[in-house]
């Protein structure tokens, strides 16, 4: 199965999952207990990922887990459209947060996006292991990379 533009335009992160639900849900819990199961669950709502997808181009070197990372830019409204997938449950779940904040939006927009504030505002980097937050600026890294790309 390889991805659609509507695979990766029915991709509810960054659309119906929006940020401010992402740091509202954040400030309710309680502990981190609670965030690391929330986080778990947002990663339940990554698209299906392609097995044909999942290729040497397409993997983020840097994390801990195996992670693929594919995208379609849409030259009609200008917008780079986000599919991320991973192993690990914890990993899927950074991802989806990623994709909350950078999917969908335009390469300049992205590439202006402060996630670094992001993830200090969640507190994520004191919360998972180096090791982790290694692999989450990879991540956003090759998104960056990507986004660089299609702007040129």
């Amino acid at each position: 199965m390889t991805a659609t533009e509507q695979d990766f335009k029915n991709n509810p992160l960054g659309s119906e999952t929006k940020l401010e639900d992402v740091t509202d849900a954040f400030e309710f819990l309680d502990d981190w207990e609670e965030r690391y199961a929330y986080i778990i669950d947002l990663g339940k709502q990554l698209p299906s990922f392609p097995d044909d997808a999942r290729v040497e181009e397409n993997y983020v070197h840097g994390c801990q887990s195996q992670v693929w990372l594919i995208h379609h830019y849409d030259e009609d409204n200008g917008k780079l459209y986000l599919m991320i997938d991973s192993d690990a449950m914890i990993v899927r779940g950074l991802a989806a947060i990623i994709l909350v904040a950078l999917n969908g939006k335009t390469p300049r927009d992205l590439l202006t996006t402060d996630i670094d504030e992001l993830f200090e505002s969640l507190d994520l980097f004191r919360h998972i292991s180096p090791t982790r937050g290694n692999g989450l600026r990879a991540m956003v890294g090759k998104i960056r990379d990507i986004a660089a790309a299609e702007a040129a």
